[in-house]
């Protein structure tokens, strides 16, 4: 194996020598490394285990000085400079399987040869094609029990000598499939656990698992690939499965014609080198920590200590500064308690009012003694105000409100604050008041109030100036430093963010229940009914809804009654919504069997043929007037999953007609949807409606239709159909959903 490991050792043209991949690899192993140039007859390289027989010796240093400083000798205890010993031999290119050679303890005294130690060398060379670098490896493993042995143990000790180190030397052959090893030394199977018939025919890839690190990996591979000298650390693991850190260098061997055939691997457990390399910098961190805890203990005793002195010297103001750092402490308490509390509060109202006045609670007193709060619109103007004073002082806030706040002069805390958008500190001195109060009652106002020191923030959200903060102590010893600023600053910001939130809404909400409403139609006049429509948009969105109504004068002279919900609480839905609308009216007015169940089954098939909509409710009902005075009306109704309508007798009693039911529109539209006809007396009222009238939470429908209808009932006999729909919405409306609401009364 010696010999095949003899083989050239270089790699691809433009690459770096093979040696240097070594060095790296060899640096901490337990037993001696040389590395010899074989050119020059010198020790190129000496690992740390070498430089401690030899000492410091400055390198490149030929191969008898290395020795002699070493102090190496063959077994007569001659220098090996003297012989033709091991050294020589491989520095002549020629492998050394293993040789012994003594180690003088005290510089060659014979008389302290006891104490000598016994060596044994092996070596081989390595060396590239085109003789530019001609290198021996050398390795130096120490013996117990001294240089006297026998013969046959000395043989015994030679043929181990080669295996007995810590390096594991590989050989693969990449002319073969997949580059299997060809050889190993035991030392593979002392660290890996796999014996020499288990690793050889194998690629050493099975050294590999789950936890090896892909880019060192990838790294190996891609070196191969392009034959070049490879060294990374990775980890591998036992055949037991344990892992170990594998410090591997790899070397391309070319044939004396440079052709590829085999590598040589050099590999080393450097599992406790990685771990103590670990500890130590985990020791180092610990260390650092401890000194900073250290020196952090040791101010703080310092201080406590400078602290304890001047209390002794002064007692009565230590205890008032203990006071006061009682009171500051409990103060920034409440600041932390403040900004935690702000978010939740200024974003659970959508009323600016609302708004305005959990910002003024918020600030007074955590913050400042008073505050006053300024909005303005897009042009600078004041638009609206709040305040707050701890100790009440509302008239002096209202009389500061009227008389100043109205004329902000530019010079102002607050307008400066707005116009660069940063906060401005002051502490105003009475010529400073005399310039920004005209007025003599906000001038006794402000005198009321104090102004020991103030600080004005701007509020800014969306790149928008939307106002300004200004937070006054009447104290001047208290001025606000540059924590307080920044709070403050903090607070201005979420505080215009949900302000300008409730402006947007706002505008939303006013554009959305505008589109709603020019969607509902207005009730037309028709002979012998008497109509009446509400409609209450959702009070918690913006958002546009589906619930719509209809009243139509047919060409057969019948009247036909519509009410709608389409799911969805959108743009879409209102848009499907007119879509609906229209449908059902063009059904209804050219129906060739006007019979509401058969109107609503080709809505049903259109809704769902056009893609319309997803889904609806709807209720149509066609009310044909009497033959002849004193007679009947008659009703038919059909229902698509609709709330049932009520009818309102002429002596005031309410009867729900719940036994009209089907499908919603949009589910199937082959589903037949049978109707109801029923005679109802001139003076009935029928009433539709959406279900956001009936819905509460913790309530089902069934509990918010009895409630309704209950309602109902209460009003007096003769109520038109305006007073009943007054009398319907009279109730507890949940607010989150849209209601609609038709009344129609036959006469």
């Amino acid at each position: 194996m010696v010999s095949a490991a003899s083989a050239v050792l270089t790699e691809r043209t433009g690459g770096e020598p093979a040696s240097a991949a070594l060095p790296e690899v060899l640096s901490e192993v337990p037993v001696a490394v040389l590395l010899i140039d074989r050119s020059a007859g010198a020790v190129t390289y000496a690992n740390s285990a070498a430089v401690e027989l030899a000492g410091n010796v400055r390198l490149p240093v030929d191969i008898d000085t290395w020795g002699t400083a070493a102090g190496l000798t063959d077994l007569g205890g001659q220098p090996l400079v003297r012989t033709s010993g091991p050294l020589s031999l491989v520095a002549e290119g020629q492998p050394v399987t293993g040789e012994a050679v003594r180690l003088a303890q005290h510089g060659g005294d014979q008389d302290a040869a006891a104490d000598d130690r016994l060596l044994w060398v092996t070596g081989f060379p390595l060396s590239r094609a085109d003789g530019e670098e001609q290198l021996s490896l050398v390795v130096f493993l120490e013996v117990e029990g001294g240089p006297d042995r026998s013969e046959d143990q000395m043989q015994a000790l030679r043929e181990r000598a080669v295996v007995a180190t810590d390096i594991a030397f590989t050989i693969s052959d990449p002319r073969q499939p997949d580059d299997p090893l060809v050889w190993v030394n035991p030392s593979l199977t002392r660290i890996t656990g796999y014996e020499y018939g288990e690793a050889v025919g194998r690629n050493c890839r099975f050294l590999q698992g789950p936890a090896t690190d892909p880019h060192a990996v990838a790294e190996i591979r891609a070196a191969l690939d392009e034959g070049r000298p490879v060294t990374t650390t990775l980890l591998n693991h036992r055949r037991d499965g344990t892992a170990f850190w594998n410090q591997l260098a790899i070397s391309p061997v070319f044939d004396g014609e440079g052709q590829l055939v085999s590598f040589v691997g050099v590999q080393t457990d450097v599992t406790e080198r990685v771990r103590v390399e670990r500890e130590r910098e985990a020791a180092f961190a610990a260390e650092q920590a401890a000194r900073r805890e250290a020196e952090l203990a040791q101010a703080a005793a310092e201080q406590a200590r400078a602290d304890a002195e001047r209390a002794q010297a002064v007692a009565e103001q230590a205890q008032a500064d203990a006071e006061r750092a009682r009171s500051d402490a409990e103060r920034m308490q409440g600041r932390l308690a403040l900004m935690a509390e702000a978010t939740s509060t200024l974003i659970a109202t959508l009323d600016l009012s609302d708004v305005l006045d959990r910002l003024a609670r918020l600030c007074v007193p955590l913050l400042a003694d008073w505050v006053f709060i300024s909005l303005v619109d897009d042009a600078g103007t004041v638009r609206e105000t709040a305040s707050r004073h701890r100790d009440g002082l509302e008239e002096e806030l209202h009389l500061l409100a009227t008389e100043y706040v109205p004329h902000l002069p530019p010079h102002s805390p607050t307008r400066r604050s707005m116009a660069t958008s940063r906060p401005v500190l002051a502490q105003l001195t009475a010529g400073d008041l005399d310039a920004l109060l005209t007025s003599d009652a906000a001038r006794r106002a402000v005198d009321v109030l104090g102004t020991g020191s103030l600080v004005a923030v701007p509020m800014v959200a969306r790149r928008r100036t939307r106002g300004a903060i200004l937070l006054v102590r009447a104290d001047p010893g208290r001025p606000f430093d540059q924590e307080e600023v920044d709070l403050a600053e903090d607070l201005a910001r979420r505080a215009a963010l949900a302000m300008d939130n409730v402006r947007l809404y706002q505008q939303e909400h006013v554009v959305a229940d505008t589109l709603q409403r020019s969607l509902l139609p207005e009730l037309p006049d028709i002979p012998g009914v008497e109509s009446s429509a509400h409609y209450v948009s959702a009070s918690t969105a913006s958002d546009v809804g589906g619930d719509f109504y209809d009243l139509l004068h047919l060409p057969d002279g019948s009247i036909g009654v519509v009410i709608g919900d389409v799911v969805g609480h959108d743009v879409v839905a209102a848009a499907a919504m007119g879509h609906l609308r229209g449908l059902i009216r063009a059904c209804a007015w050219e129906a060739a069997d006007p019979d509401p169940g058969i109107v609503l089954a080709r809505v049903d098939r259109l809704v769902q043929g056009l893609r319309v909509a997803a889904m609806a409710t709807l209720v149509y009902a066609r009310a044909v007037p009497p033959a002849g005075d004193g007679d009947p009306w008659r009703l038919h109704v059909a229902s698509a999953g609709h709330p049932p309508v009520l009818l309102r007798a002429p002596d005031g009693g309410v009867r729900v007609l719940d036994e009209v039911a089907g499908l919603l529109v949009g589910v199937d539209g082959g589903a037949e949807r049978p109707s109801t006809t029923l005679e109802v007396p001139p003076g009935t009222t029928l009433l539709a409606y959406t279900d956001g009238l009936i819905e509460r939470p913790g309530t089902d429908l069934d509990e918010g239709i009895a409630e309704l209808v209950d309602r109902l009932a209460a009003t007096r006999a003769g109520a038109g159909p305006r007073e009943l729909c007054d009398a319907a919405v009279a109730g507890s409306i949940d607010g989150r959903d849209d209601v609609a609401l038709l009344a129609v009364r036959f006469s």
